[in-house]
């Protein structure tokens, strides 16, 4: 059988193109044989087209990612949400125990449920008390907002500030009531559960959430 490179055979290129080359074996006027050399790299049109799909991935995949983070977002707030829920029920439970007008570790429950009433590791010396409206937690930073979250804070009554809030991605306001931070990075009670406290003889409002500005 007839091999390139044997005595009497000559190579010669035939053709070249950006893809490949080729190379034709001839022994005489006989035709033997075609080799093809493939070369590496990408032509104008395939590059094109690639940047086309990757522009197209990127303007469908952004909205999505974004939905992600407001998702997020949402639901930090309905946690929120079922953390306040579960702090007016357990509050009301120890108000109700509590209100005899006496000093607990440094509160005092008033017999109407006002007051405060004391916090863990909250002592005579160092007392830590939650402010209580009608045997549920006040809307204020000392009621609602400081059973409902644990925030680290420098206040050695155990209140936090708004900005210690912030730090943690909350807020509070006495409007708006409870707020999670917002795509802005604002807080805004268009992302928030409202939160008013119990009138006498009732029971507080928690919520419902609003997501609209999340």
């Amino acid at each position: 059988m007839y091999r390139c490179g044997a005595p009497g055979f000559a190579r010669m290129a035939i053709g070249s193109g950006p893809r490949f080359s080729a190379l034709a074996c001839w022994h005489g006027h006989d035709f033997l044989e075609i080799e093809m050399k493939r070369q590496s790299g990408f032509t104008l049109i395939e590059l094109i087209v690639v940047i086309v799909i990757l522009g197209i991935l990127a303007a469908t995949a952004l909205p999505r990612f974004t939905n992600l983070q407001r998702d997020a977002r949402v639901a930090k707030l309905n946690a929120l949400q079922g953390a306040m829920q579960t702090a007016v029920a357990m509050v009301n439970g120890t108000a109700l125990l509590r209100a005899t007008g006496v000093a607990i570790n440094g509160c005092t429950t008033t017999v109407a449920g006002g007051g405060s009433f004391a916090i863990q590791g909250s002592t005579p010396a160092v007392p830590i008390c939650s402010t209580l409206t009608n045997f549920y937690p006040a809307d204020a930073l000392a009621g609602i907002a400081m059973v409902s979250l644990t925030v680290p804070t420098a206040a050695v009554t155990g209140v936090p500030t708004v900005a210690e809030l912030n730090a943690q991605g909350y807020s509070w306001t006495g409007a708006g009531g409870m707020l999670v931070q917002n795509a802005a990075g604002g807080y805004t009670a268009t992302c928030g559960v409202p939160y008013t406290a119990a009138p006498a003889g009732g029971v507080p409002t928690v919520g419902p959430a609003v997501t609209t500005g999340c």
